[in-house]
């Protein structure tokens, strides 16, 4: 970390927000101006609505993630968390990877830690749930359902043939959506290599507590989505949620009891729980409150965007609804981030009053279900544009190929969904990916020592 005279923007989280708004204001900022300070505890930003592809292996898991330090060459780039700001001194105290924390004085402060999975207290969800909000959890997911078919396809034991073939998915909005479709897909490609296993023997299951799934795209294409996906021989349950799953063991409140080693937690995200220990104003649900300027409501010198800010809505409330709030989502996030980082090279050259108010009118909303499957709402003006099956997925594929940040990466995406045209689909495992060392360990180990009683006397060998 460098120390420096010229006034410091420090950028709390390095997810889409983050990245965007730093990359504006370093485009912006005449040389030497001030030095832009990005903290986060991983060296890469993740394009989350990449990880079911991920997931299902039809785009690398390196490809859907952006280098930090490559992508933003002239800012610091620290690798660990921001644990509390002292307002009123203006410093921020950063507790790296390894070694003692240390306190990093800034001028500006822009906060975008995003959202973390929203989760309840249920019996052995920490113990067996598997969440998808990071790269590292979709290849987890798709490495354990490829183990699962290893399973079933070695054993003679119906039951354990059973629970390794049952998938539980909870959550219908695009994450859980999106992901079992996803799975289903890559799951009934590599049957096909098991001759032991058929799609027939696999049971998926989709849980939400709502009415329906796909909030996002509208009721029509919403119920669309629900019955292409029982088309597919999804098991969909709706107005239920989980009561438990111990040891696997999933129990629902319509009383469906099942087994299975797959739950998959998409139900919904939550403000970043470290915003409560940063002094600013929250929102009912714990979001930072903002202006529309995306201004921490009572401050001149902190902004917040992004999944973790309740920023206020203008075309929906023009519209009449004073309550309306931008939602979470990719498209927010790149136009937030451009305004953010004006309104902070504005600030910083002493037009505070020069602030930009954001505001943008909803362009719609794309779902990916599987290889050449999907929905789409498309808004144009006063008119919505409603799509559905292979013209929906390529609306899908090629909003998102393109808000990809960075060339690097749309090209590579592009590139494997290119390959991915000729070449079939890996279905291969790698699940001691995630402990590499322990064949090593068992190489490496000294032997047992044998007890003192059990070796033998000298007077014993002999005799």
């Amino acid at each position: 970390m460098s120390t420096t005279e010229r006034p410091r923007i420090l950028v709390v989280g390095g997810g889409y927000v983050g990245l965007y708004a730093a990359r504006r204001i370093l485009k912006k900022m005449r040389y030497g101006e001030a030095t832009v300070t990005v903290v986060d505890p991983r060296s890469y930003m993740t394009y989350q609505p990449f990880l079911p592809e991920a997931a299902a292996g039809s785009i690398s898991p390196r490809h859907v993630v952006v280098p930090l330090r490559r992508v933003l060459p002239k800012a610091e780039v620290l690798t660990g968390r921001v644990t509390t700001i002292d307002q009123d001194r203006k410093v921020a105290t950063v507790a790296p990877l390894v070694g003692e924390a240390y306190e990093l004085p800034f001028d500006y402060l822009i906060v975008t830690l995003g959202a973390v999975s929203r989760t309840f207290p249920i019996p052995g969800l920490a113990e067996n749930g598997i969440g998808m909000k990071g790269v590292e959890e979709a290849i987890g997911l798709r490495n354990h359902v490829l183990e699962q078919l290893d399973k079933a396809d070695s054993t003679t034991d119906e039951e354990i043939r059973r629970k390794a073939l049952t998938f539980v998915f909870i959550g219908g909005g695009f994450a859980g959506a999106e992901t079992i479709g996803e799975v289903e897909d890559m799951a009934r490609d590599a049957a096909k290599y098991y001759p032991n296993v058929k799609r027939e023997d696999m049971r998926f299951v989709l849980v939400d507590a709502a009415d329906k799934i796909l909030p996002e795209v509208g009721p029509k294409l919403g119920a669309y989505g629900k019955a292409h996906l029982e088309s597919r021989g999804i098991e969909i349950h709706l107005s239920t949620s989980m009561d438990s799953c111990i040891d696997g063991h999933v129990v629902l409140k319509n009383g469906l009891e099942v087994d299975s080693n797959t739950i998959v937690w998409t139900a919904g995200v939550k403000p970043n729980p470290a915003l409560a220990r940063f002094g600013l104003p929250l929102g009912p649900r714990g979001h930072v409150d903002t202006l529309p300027t995306l201004q921490v409501n009572g401050t001149d010198y902190i902004w917040a965007a992004g999944d973790n800010a309740q920023v206020p809505d203008l075309v929906g409330r023009a519209a009449g609804n004073e309550n309306a709030w931008c939602p979470p989502n990719a498209q927010h996030a790149l136009r937030q981030a451009k305004v953010l980082g004006d309104n902070v090279i504005s600030a910083m050259r002493g037009f505070g009053a020069a602030q930009t108010e954001y505001k943008h009118a909803n362009k719609g909303a794309v779902a990916g279900l599987g290889l050449h499957k999907g929905v789409a709402m498309i808004v144009m003006g006063k008119m919505k544009i409603k799509l559905k099956g292979r013209l929906a997925w390529y609306m899908h594929r090629g909003y998102h190929g393109m808000a990809m940040p960075t060339w690097n990466r749309k090209i590579r995406v592009f590139a494997d969904w290119t390959l991915g045209m000729f070449l079939k689909r890996e279905v291969v495992s790698l699940r001691a990916m995630e402990n590499p060392r322990e064949e090593f360990y068992e190489a490496a180990k000294p032997a047992p020592q044998p007890k003192a009683d059990s070796v033998p006397s000298e007077k014993a060998k002999a005799s």
